[in-house]
């Protein structure tokens, strides 16, 4: 049994691999993430201690990045499913990271970090999204069979969640030898990896690819139930999992009286085992109704954050990070395939409506944490985002219901539910 699943493991990687422009997409989605990794986990850093914030500064100035990426790249995913190939933009895309992020190396002026952080760093975040929705048409430019889709895509985002088993690693060892100075400069050095793959590896869509001559209306979509309690269910969960990650290394060191070794241990497990349960996962989007594994994976990411509620010591966080990688693989996974197939034609505008949505649940993550966390402890603050992410599961079951059921009646015309 065990050989079986060996040998359809590496069949299923090897397939993948062959897939034309599909080892450039892996090496160019690895060094976003990359880039991303060194600069996320230390931009509360830069903000208050570098460019001297006060927390409530930080907060305004993360939301105006945040509404920047929303704004800039939504146009730019109307743009990429009417007239301009992904290829072009995501070009554009790249640049604007490495003049953004080279920028930052040197800028310490709120307003002008503000002002690069919208425009540029904002046209920079639609990189990804243009990414992803290019992986698609190049499945359906390969003819790739439609089941076959949740399993490639979930090895497309395993080398985004690779990158960041290493990242932050190296982000840190950059920032002690180099500075900020040096860090930023380091992502602009990838972003400018990345836009020298982009022009030289990959091909641009042929313009019978593009289905769509006008610009889709976002609101049409959003207005549909079934996209609108995913989004909601997405944004929910995309909060509670940002105030977690900012507050675990507070409750673990203030609340259990653990050491920043029990932080490190806490936050190196789930990368672990991420990479295998991400292609396992994949296996399975292709074996059974992919709407059932998004509610396994919102399941399972309440049961992680109730039990957080009852440890006592750091340890036991130890195998509950088993979960968190569970979770992590099946809603950092398949979701955004299982999205894209919302709004088949218009994968721009898909791809992006879900990144936005779960960017934005991200800052009022992070904004919440920092109100609430100074009017009540950390260990409270587990319950109230346990409540968000079991309120985003209710809007799957009750108000996903619609898109489990076409989901079902369609089987036969679109295999990859």
């Amino acid at each position: 049994m065990k050989k079986n699943l060996w040998v359809n493991v590496r069949e299923k990687s090897l397939f993948v691999w062959r897939i034309p422009s599909f080892p450039a997409l892996f090496l160019i989605n690895f060094i976003f993430g990359l880039s991303s990794s060194f600069f996320a986990p230390f931009s509360s850093i830069f903000g208050i201690d570098e460019a001297g914030m006060s927390n409530i500064g930080f907060g305004v100035f993360m939301t105006i990045m945040a509404i920047g990426g929303v704004t800039i790249s939504s146009y730019i995913a109307k743009r990429s499913d009417t007239r301009t190939s992904r290829k072009k933009l995501m070009i554009i895309a790249a640049a604007a990271g490495v003049i953004g992020y080279t920028l930052f190396a040197f800028l310490r002026n709120y307003l002008a970090l503000s002002l690069t952080g919208f425009f540029v760093l904002g046209t920079a975040g639609a990189a990804v999204p243009q990414l992803w929705a290019y992986a698609r048409d190049a499945l359906k430019q390969a003819n790739i069979p439609a089941e076959q889709t949740p399993f490639i895509m979930n090895i497309f985002r395993m080398f985004f969640a690779l990158s960041w088993t290493v990242g932050p690693a190296l982000g840190s060892a950059l920032l002690i030898s180099v500075g900020f100075k040096g860090l930023f400069l380091s992502v602009a050095a990838g972003n400018l990896m990345a836009l020298l793959t982009i022009v030289f590896l990959l091909k641009d869509v042929p313009r019978g690819q593009v289905s769509m001559k006008k610009a889709p209306a976002v609101g049409k979509y959003v207005k549909k139930v079934h996209i609108f309690a995913f989004l909601a269910a997405a944004f929910l969960l995309s909060t509670a999992t940002s105030i977690h990650m900012l507050n675990m290394p507070q409750f673990v060191t203030k609340v259990l009286h653990g050491t920043e070794m029990d932080v490190g241990i806490i936050f190196s497990v789930p990368p672990m085992f991420e990479v295998p349960m991400m292609i396992i996962v994949g296996i399975l989007a292709t074996k059974m109704d992919n709407a059932k594994l998004i509610l396994i994976g919102f399941a399972t990411a309440c049961s992680y954050f109730l039990l957080l509620n009852f440890v006592t010591e750091p340890w036991q966080i130890y195998p509950l990070q088993v979960l968190s990688a569970a979770q992590v693989s099946i809603t950092g996974g398949i979701a955004i395939s299982y999205f894209q197939d919302f709004i088949p034609e218009a994968q721009g505008t898909a791809t992006t409506l879900y990144m936005n949505t779960t960017s934005i649940g991200s800052t009022l993550g992070y904004l919440l944490f920092g109100f609430i966390s100074q009017v009540t402890n950390y260990g409270s603050l587990i319950i109230m985002y346990t409540v968000l992410a079991a309120v985003g599961l209710l809007f799957l079951v009750f108000l996903g219901k619609e898109k489990v059921k076409n989901s079902k009646a369609s089987k036969t015309k679109v295999q990859n539910f």
